[in-house]
């Protein structure tokens, strides 16, 4: 396993994230915790000491999943991270509650490393508005010994990370951003890594895969990469690719099962970033794929826990996606006519209830609308 260092420790380059853990007959919030307890044991053997978790991972369930089965181990032996939940606004005025409970759901008097979560377009005046008293209570935590290191994630743009380093820059050791190669220019994570290298603060990667679709790639782009490099397999150039880029420190990747743990841990195994030619080209294929079209979700679940129709919105936004990048064809339509009724697109009410949670900022209800129509389903 590749280490990389973070003030006075070391932390393993690959970071297991406990968002999407293999699950039993494919609910989100029905964790199996036989299986996941089979990939902690592997990980820890091989190497991982970064447990990323929070607040509604699985339902909520994620927590929980942490503490029973990381408690097994010593506690100087990982490092474990959550975050506080702004991605609800509902949650602003409970940050002293939810805390305490986090703490208690992962079954530890600490956490290493603690985010501020999800700082977006959505929640950036609620973060920065001091009757929260957010970043005033969690900097208290960690002057309590409570919290080890803050930092805060975000999927806003650049004008919203500003506001916020702007307020809270002084206290944050670590950002957690999605980079990947698709989003280089795509999501402006080009940018976005280069406004937190100005503030000197280390860079935490999420959605390297995104949501695992780089995990495999259209014919013509997988050809020229194997003929770049022969002997890697595609979802390692995604990794290849954030070794590259200065400032990454962990990179985190929610394994949903054993054989993409073994693989991944096969690839940080080494440190082979990307030369000038590689980086630049892997790019111009990735934004070349972008331009056919097609919607930025990672399938995080954040809107289906807002949907009062309870639709399984990540998995129609793939169909959508897979059906406009592809033209159209039989695929999406035959998967959604496999669905129970209520559970189709058309079932939609338009309340935007999950946009208020994307962290991508997707126009749901638009797209759905858009789907139901395209399919007549």
């Amino acid at each position: 396993m590749i280490y990389r260092d973070f003030q006075d420790i070391k932390l393993s380059g690959l970071g297991l994230g406990m968002m999407r853990l293999p699950v039993i007959d494919g609910d989100d919030a029905r964790i199996d915790e036989a299986k996941s307890a089979e990939m902690i044991d592997y990980a820890m053997k091989n190497g991982i000491n970064y447990y990323d978790t929070a607040w509604g991972y699985h339902s909520g369930n994620s927590e929980l999943i942490a503490g029973k089965l990381l408690t097994r181990y010593p506690r100087e032996s990982y490092y474990l991270a959550s975050k506080f939940p702004g991605y609800d606004n509902s949650n602003m005025p409970k940050v002293k509650e939810i805390f305490e409970e986090q703490l208690k759901k992962c079954q530890t008097s600490y956490f290493d490393f603690y985010l501020i979560h999800n700082v977006y377009e959505g929640n950036i005046d609620d973060y920065l508005n001091p009757k929260f008293h957010i970043s005033e209570y969690l900097t208290e935590q960690k002057k309590n010994g409570r919290i080890k290191h803050l930092g805060f994630s975000a999927h806003g743009d650049l004008n919203v990370i500003q506001r916020f380093l702007d307020a809270y820059g002084e206290y944050m050791e670590f950002c957690q951003l999605q980079v990947n190669y698709m989003d280089w220019h795509f999501q402006n994570a080009k940018e976005k890594v280069e406004l937190i290298q100005k503030y000197n603060i280390p860079v935490w990667v999420m959605e390297p895969v995104r949501g695992g679709k780089l995990a495999s790639a259209p014919e013509d782009m997988a050809n020229e990469l194997k003929k770049m490099r022969p002997d890697e397999s595609i979802v390692s150039w995604a990794f290849r690719f954030l070794q590259s880029i200065k400032g990454v420190t962990v990179v985190l990747s929610g394994m949903s099962d054993m054989e993409q743990l073994k693989e991944n841990i096969s690839i940080w195994n080494e440190d082979k970033p990307l030369d000038s030619t590689e980086f630049n080209r892997i790019i111009e294929l990735s934004d070349e794929e972008v331009k056919k079209g097609g919607l930025p979700c990672t399938a995080c679940h954040y809107c289906t826990s807002h949907c009062p129709q309870s639709l399984p919105i990540p998995e129609l936004i793939a169909l959508y996606n897979e059906h406009k990048i592809t033209g159209g064809g039989f695929l999406a339509p035959m998967a959604v006519g496999s669905m129970p009724e209520n559970k189709r697109p058309a079932n939609c009410i338009s309340c935007k209830s999950c946009e208020n949670v994307c962290p991508q900022q997707i126009e749901i209800s638009t797209a759905i609308h858009e789907f139901s129509e395209m399919i007549n389903m």
